[in-house]
């Protein structure tokens, strides 16, 4: 398979129009390709990164990237997939994020062949006669056919005019910088398009569409998101990143070496064949391909000491090495009594039942979780506890009431410990 070839169809959900594409390629002449980001969020995660290795693809090829910050759409908010107006930004809290973002875009994509451009460098000195010029464009019909669109008004949501003019700024966006090709997940596919349909409106040569596929989370069921609490970031420690990489179910091994790594086309099909005999083991697979990721974006060395990490800590069933100590100093603990703990850190107290002999102690354990802080609140202790993800000196926890230690291990999910120092007084 040639290298274009490759770079066409590898991972690609749709192309519109490839074959005027194939020409502009052919012609040999750069190309600029649009990507467009709103700050949001301040996180890059392996969902975006499937789009962001098609770019740096492109850029070796001799291509430059036109990166937009979109300052003033985030404000707004892409509603794409939303069912529900969603809430606007501070300009503030857009420029945080887009400075975490630029960050780690540059993870995966050159620098140098990349030219940032912000949408306040036009729409800044947008005038109203301005807005009403780029909406006598379009008709409301036309911008409500959009499917999240559509849906929300059938079921009688909301639908805010601030959200109709989302697709028509992201579109004036091409115009501005003369996009050749846009780039996006299918979920921007009506937005893409109306920005084709402007240039073309305007007297420019229409952009082609690049539409990567949605990478679906870790659990396999809905697409990568941080609101889904899903995914992996390309910021996260190699060990964290490692270890949800193992999480994944089994049938998504294929699509993210597909998507994420520059596994040949040859190995992609021996993989399937061996997965689908049943002649390999899906975690031989696994760690692979979490070796691939860690080193895409830390080092080789990195990648073997996550492995080893994952190796001595999850298939041993050991407790890694560094532990988080969390001191908890037990007050008027004298046996046989109550006595009440206090966790130095942060000043949160919970109720014990002391054991006599050995400093032990019975307590509620979503009290503990919650006064250490390896969970964000006691709620979603009770919920880790109900769905039987807590464990404490290895045994898992089946009831609230759990006997504690001086040196006490809690483990929560796969990749969270805690252990407890005791310190007595009175």
């Amino acid at each position: 398979m040639s290298d274009l070839h490759r770079l066409l169809h590898r991972g690609v959900a749709e192309i519109i129009v490839e074959e005027e594409l194939d020409r502009l390629l052919e012609d040999g002449e750069p190309l600029r390709l649009k990507q467009g980001f709103d700050p949001s969020r301040s996180d890059i995660h392996l969902g975006h990164v499937v789009g962001l290795r098609k770019l740096r693809q492109f850029q070796e090829m001799g291509h430059k990237v036109i990166l937009i910050v979109g300052d003033w759409t985030a404000q707004i908010g892409d509603p794409s997939g939303q069912s529900n107006t969603r809430t606007m930004l501070s300009h503030q809290e857009v420029l945080e994020n887009a400075d975490t973002y630029m960050k780690q875009f540059f993870k995966v994509v050159d620098k140098e062949r990349t030219e940032v451009r912000w949408q306040s460098e036009w729409f800044q000195e947008f005038k109203l006669e301005d807005v009403v010029a780029l909406t006598r464009r379009f008709t409301v019909a036309q911008l409500t056919a959009r499917e999240d669109f559509a849906r929300r008004l059938e079921t009688g949501r909301p639908v805010a005019v601030t959200e109709l003019l989302y697709p028509l700024l992201q579109a004036y966006d091409s115009v501005m910088i003369q996009a050749d090709v846009e780039f996006g997940g299918t979920d921007q596919k009506f937005n893409c398009l109306v920005g084709r349909e402007l240039q073309r409106m305007m007297g420019q040569r229409p952009q082609q569409v690049f539409l990567m596929p949605i990478l679906p989370g870790t659990d396999g069921k809905q697409k990568m998101s941080k609101s889904l609490d899903n995914y992996i970031g390309v910021d996260e420690p190699p060990t964290d990143m490692f270890g949800k990489v193992m999480s994944i179910p089994d049938d998504l091994i294929l699509p993210y070496f597909e998507l994420l790594t520059d596994v040949s086309d040859k190995e992609l099909k021996e993989k399937a064949e061996a997965m689908a005999s049943g002649g390999v083991n899906p975690m031989e697979f696994k760690m692979r391909l979490g070796e691939e990721l860690v080193i895409q974006f830390y080092t080789p060395a990195a990648a073997r000491g996550a492995r080893d990490d994952f190796t001595h800590v999850f298939q041993r069933r050991n407790v890694p090495e560094g532990v988080p100590k969390v001191e908890v100093r037990l007050k008027y603990a004298i046996p046989g009594m109550k006595a009440e703990a206090v966790v130095t850190a942060s000043g949160k107290r919970y109720q014990v039942d002391m054991e006599e002999g050995n400093r032990g102690y019975t307590a509620d354990v979503s009290d503990v979780l919650d006064a250490t802080g390896i969970v964000q609140s006691k709620s979603e202790a009770k919920r880790l506890l109900s769905q039987g993800a807590v464990e404490v000196d290895g045994q898992k926890v089946t009831d609230r009431g759990m006997a504690f230690r001086d040196g006490s291990v809690i483990k929560v999910g796969k990749q969270r410990f805690v252990k407890l120092v005791q310190r007595q007084e009175g």
